[in-house]
This record gives C-alpha cells, structure tokens and sequence, in this order.
C-alpha cells in the first residue's frame, strides 16, 4: 500500500471518528441542559421530566413492573410485522411487476388505501380479529404494508430496460431476470425499503398498543399518560429510541454482508 493510500485511509478514519465524537457529545450536550434546566427551574420537570427522573423510573419499571416483558412483547410484535411486510410486499410487487392488468387495476386502491388515516381503522380490527397481538400486528401490517408495495414496485419498474431485454434475448427466464438484473439493481433501493418498513411497523405496533393492548411499551405510554406521569412516558419513549437504533443496525449488517 502506497504513502498515498495510507494518507487518505487515515483521514477517512479521523473523519469517521469526529463524526461519532460530535453525535456523542450533541448528545451528552442536550442531556446536560436538559438536567440543568430542570434543577434549576427553567423547566417544569413534572411536565418534561428530566434524565434523573427517567433513570428512576427505568429502575422501578424494572424492579415492579417487569419491564424486560414490555420490550419484549413490542420487539415480537415489531419483528413478527417487519417480517410479514417484506414478504408480502415483495411478493405483490413481483406480481404487479410482471402482470400490467393487475398492476393498472390495484394502483387506484393502493392509493386510496395509502391516503386512509389507518387508526380510524382501529375499532373495526378489534371487532373482527379482537384485542390481541394478532389486531396488533394487523395494524402494523396495514400502515406499513401498502407503502412497502408502492416502494418496491416503483423501484422494481425503474430497473434498466436494455438489461433486461439482454437477458431476454439468451431466453432467460422470469427467475433469472428477477434475480440477475432486477433484484441487483434495486439492491439500495430494497435497502431503503426495509428501513422505511422498519419505522412504520414499529409506528403501527406502538398505536395497536394504544388501541388494545395490557402490555408492551405502548401500553407503558398510554399509562403514563393517563396518570399524568410524564417520567413513564419519556421512559417509554427512550426505550423504544433504543429499539429503533438496535434493529436499523441489525439492518445496516445485513446490508454490509449480502
């Protein structure tokens, strides 16, 4: 390796570093003020809380109310959602991809579906399917599942033509153009799906919790706020912050290996 080479890795390496250092100290910045401001009154803590509040709270909730079996509950109900989204949305996008009728005749639906407010939907779920995990993950499905499809077909119909047509013209099949050009080329796109898919079945699984749920960290939420405890609530919060970054990083290394 070259002098040169050297150089250049070395300052990429310090670039990298400072940018880490700088999210860390923002952060450490805005927990300070944040604690400062509460003890010295600027902020009313019984409204915002404060990191000290939250810290004690975490404890009880740990000591009292089992709280390794909320995250848990929402962490199954997330993943269980995620999951059910890719494969579905994938599977639709393939079909509306290689059959134009049924992609002409579902778009106005997708559409209309995409622009209704979903927890408006809410009371039908418990009614039909009920109070339980599976309203849950309903719920979840149906926010995150409509734009999945919408992203991937999209995505699946911008791949290169010329591409396409080559592999045509050696007579490959439908598999071999899927998986040699079609799903090659939207490898970045597909990635992005999944992080999108990732927030909104979290975003669908916290609301279904509102809904109907008597555990999981959406239900620890709406406790809080029921009791006026707003040291509860920003627990909850901070908690499902911790998810969201653990499951976009188990993302990022599926990203790095395949």
């Amino acid at each position: 390796m070259s002098k040169e080479q050297l150089i250049f890795l070395r300052k990429n390496k310090i670039y990298k570093v400072s940018i880490l250092l700088t999210q860390i100290l923002l952060f450490l910045i805005f927990i300070f003020l944040w604690q400062y401001l509460s003890d010295n009154n600027t902020i009313n803590s019984f409204i915002m809380s404060n990191p000290f509040k939250i810290i004690n709270t975490l404890k009880q909730l740990y000591i009292n109310n089992n709280l390794f079996n909320h995250i848990f509950i929402t962490l199954k109900e997330c993943i269980i959602s995620f999951i059910l989204t890719n494969i579905i949305s994938f599977i639709v996008a393939i079909i509306m991809l290689d059959n134009k009728f049924i992609a002409k005749v579902l778009e106005p639906y997708l559409i209309a579906l995409n622009s209704l407010p979903k927890v408006a939907l809410g009371p039908i779920i418990i009614i039909w399917i009920g109070a339980n995990q599976k309203g849950i993950i309903t719920m979840a499905l149906l926010i995150s599942l409509i734009v999945s499809i919408q992203n991937l077909y999209n995505a699946f119909v911008s791949t290169d033509k010329l591409k396409i047509k080559l592999l045509k013209t050696f007579n490959a099949s439908k598999i071999d153009i899927l998986l040699n050009v079609i799903i090659p080329y939207n490898k970045d796109n597909i990635y992005n799906t999944l992080k999108i898919n990732l927030s909104m079945c979290l975003i669908g699984v916290i609301m279904g919790e509102f809904l109907t749920s008597k555990a999981g960290i959406g239900y620890l939420i709406l406790y809080g706020s029921q009791v006026f405890n707003l040291s509860i609530v920003m627990s909850g919060i901070f908690i499902l912050t911790i998810i969201s970054i653990f499951l976009y990083l188990i993302i990022n290394i599926i990203k790095k290996v395949f």
